[in-house]
Formats: structure tokens, C-alpha cells, sequence
């Protein structure tokens, strides 16, 4: 049995219990969260602001709050996320050895990529742990090439007109993604120049799975001033060996857990 902490913090409790009706129970209103706690909808609106703030929850067409890209990730294996990381964390510190910079493991979490993974370089200017964070997958190297492998009707419905309508200037154009990330099939590589954050350079490519498709991305993360054009070989193919790393790894370890 379970006792109730003697400080129990009750806006706490009741973002998390949002948290959990939202990714099991699915959307709700503003008003339907004020009534399954118990609390007026100025409180409840309050809660649902900070959850969508960080990413645990966001606002459909119809304006109803439902699980955010953080909570979407859980529907993915925990011991699958929890694999990739233990297997990419020694590559990614290698290869942050190798080319002086940062490195991360992302994942799609719906419109979104989530970090699961980050080594920091070593140099005094530097790219911090993205760890943990949640950027926008279209704006991602690595969130431009996890797209790109998805379904033509799985695309259509994350940026769909409808999903988008209450944040209209944040949609990104269909069009010109779809050019980008045919782009980055073509070459095997993606180049986010600035767009996730001001003064960063990142250039990814994709960790792919036994049928081929991408699961996962790896990234170098280095500021914007480091970068030209005349390293780009030297970096890319620095990710095409440490992500060929990985993926032999993974299905190695896939395949002593299934003897």
C-alpha cells in the first residue's frame, strides 16, 4: 500500500495525473480536466499551459489538450529507447573524440524529435547536452530523415491542414520538406544551418533498423562559426561509420536476446 507523502504537493499531483489521463484516456477539454480533479478551470487551464510548455501535452484542431511529444515517446518500447541509447552512448563519445564536437541520438516522437542520447565536445566553445530536449522534426537534421522514411499518409497526418490550424505559422510548407528530405535520401545526410537554434550548425544521418528503415538519427552539433562547407566530407562520413557502428550493434544485441 501506498501512503500519501507527508509534503505532498498538490499542483504537482495533478500534473502528473493530467499527464497520465492524457496518455492513456486520450484528449480532453479544459473544462473536462477541471472536473476529473476536482478543480476550477482557471487551475486546470493553468496546468495544461505548463504541460503543453513542456512538451508533455499540445492542442489539436479542436483546441482539445491532448499527450505532447514527450508522452507520444512512451508509446514506443521503453526497452527499445532504452537499447538504442545503451548501444549508441559509447559511439557517440567516439565520435565526439573523433571530430571535436557534440553528438546525439534522436528519435520521432510525432511532429517532434526527442534527444535520447548527447556527448558534449571537449572545446571551450561548445554545443551543450541536448539530452532530454524536444525540438520540432522538421527543423532537426535528424528529424528531416526520420520524415523521410515515414509513410506518405503517416506524413499527410502530421502536417496535415487540421493539425496545424491553431499554430498556423509554425507549419512548415509540405512542398519544400518534401524537397529537403528527398534531398537527404539522395546524399544519406541532413544540414540544419541555424533553424533549431541561432549560432548552431548540425549536420545528421539516419540509424536504420533491419528493414532498412530509419529509427533513429545521429547528429554533430557544433556552433555555426566552426562550420564551413569544406569539412562537410570529413563530418558526414565520420556519421556514416559511427551510425554503420550502431546499426551492426543493435542488430547484434537484437539477436542475443532473441536466442
Amino acid at each position: 500500500m501506498k501512503n500519501r507523502p507527508t509534503y505532498a504537493i498538490a499542483s504537482v499531483d495533478h500534473a502528473l495525473q493530467l499527464a497520465t489521463i492524457l496518455q492513456v484516456e486520450g484528449p480532453l477539454t479544459v473544462s473536462e480536466a477541471a472536473e476529473r480533479l476536482g478543480v476550477a478551470r482557471s487551475t486546470a487551464h493553468r496546468l495544461l499551459s505548463m504541460l503543453t510548455y513542456r512538451d508533455f501535452a499540445m492542442q489539436d484542431g479542436d483546441r482539445r489538450y491532448c499527450a505532447g511529444p514527450v508522452l507520444s515517446l512512451a508509446g514506443r518500447s521503453h526497452s527499445r529507447a532504452a537499447l538504442l541509447r545503451t548501444v549508441a552512448m559509447p559511439h557517440l563519445a567516439v565520435l565526439s573524440e573523433r571530430v571535436a564536437e557534440s553528438t546525439n541520438l534522436m528519435v520521432l516522437a510525432g511532429d517532434h524529435v526527442r534527444f535520447l542520447a548527447s556527448v558534449e565536445g571537449t572545446q571551450a566553445l561548445r554545443v551543450g547536452n541536448r539530452e532530454g530536449m524536444v525540438f520540432p522534426a522538421h527543423e532537426a537534421s535528424g528529424g528531416v530523415l526520420l520524415l523521410a522514411d515515414l509513410m506518405p499518409e503517416q506524413f499527410d497526418a502530421i502536417y496535415s491542414d487540421e493539425r496545424w490550424s491553431d499554430r498556423p505559422d509554425e507549419r512548415p510548407d509540405p512542398k519544400a520538406l518534401r524537397r529537403e528530405m528527398r534531398r537527404a535520401r539522395e546524399s544519406g545526410f541532413a544540414l540544419n544551418d541555424g533553424r533549431t537554434e541561432t549560432g548552431v550548425t548540425a549536420i545528421g544521418r539516419a540509424v536504420r533498423g533491419p528493414h532498412g528503415l530509419a529509427e533513429a538519427a545521429v547528429s554533430i552539433s557544433m556552433p555555426k562559426a566552426r562550420f564551413s562547407r569544406s569539412v562537410l566530407p570529413q563530418l558526414v562520413a565520420a556519421l556514416a561509420v559511427t551510425t554503420a557502428d550502431i546499426e551492426r550493434e543493435l542488430a547484434a544485441a537484437v539477436a542475443a536476446g532473441e536466442s
